[in-house]
């Protein structure tokens, strides 16, 4: 691998996401916190990097049922940061220690669903990067986890009108779409603010 290129574009990351304040979200009641990680692989052909994203396995009662994100979720008393949430639940849910592989680079905007059947919750994303593209185990919460190169993510055309269907409801939204992957909501709105600093 061409360590320079890889490392260049990593430096290039942290320096953007150095650059800007995260705005975070307003805690009026109720809400509860969760955190995610948007794990990056940079590779060493060219400027491009891989990028985690999962489906969810269809479970009942589970809001985000199916749906395509990142891996994550909600935060435990026994975390001691929204940073540590994102990890513990990388590790859960993908096999994927973190801090063992790569490292923390920064994080983005915190956001709340525009949905209201969803739950009020406040995300906090944490852009991390990894050194090898690493084993996963994937637990039950998890039906598929897949490396998508930022480029064809972020490529002309990629984004898209569509309908979704969110419990009983069919809604007109925007999405990143990469094969059968349509990455809609919250995920959506994290990778539009990652895909700012991308560029």
């Amino acid at each position: 691998m061409n360590e320079t290129r890889a490392q260049s574009l990593v430096a290039r990351l942290a320096r953007a996401l150095d650059g800007r304040a995260p705005r975070f979200a307003e805690r009026d009641e109720p809400f509860k916190e969760a955190a995610v990680a948007l794990i990056l692989h940079a590779r060493g052909d060219d400027d491009d990097a891989d990028l985690l994203l999962i489906r969810r396995a269809t479970r009942e009662g589970d809001p985000w049922s199916g749906q395509i994100g990142l891996p994550g979720g909600g935060h435990d008393r026994a975390d001691e940061s929204l940073e540590a949430t994102a990890l513990r639940e990388t590790a859960e849910e993908v096999g994927l220690d973190v801090l063992s592989a790569g490292r923390v680079i920064g994080q983005l905007d915190e956001l709340r669903p525009r949905t209201p059947v969803l739950p009020p919750v406040i995300v906090r994303p944490f852009v991390c990067v990894v050194d090898e593209l690493p084993s996963l185990v994937l637990s039950e919460e998890v039906a598929e986890a897949r490396w998508v190169p930022v480029s064809e993510l972020f490529a002309p055309g990629a984004k898209v009108d569509t309908t979704v269907r969110v419990r009983d409801l069919h809604m007109r939204t925007t999405a990143y779409q990469h094969g059968d992957f349509t990455i809609w909501g919250m995920t959506e709105r994290i990778l539009q603010t990652f895909e700012e600093l991308w560029r």
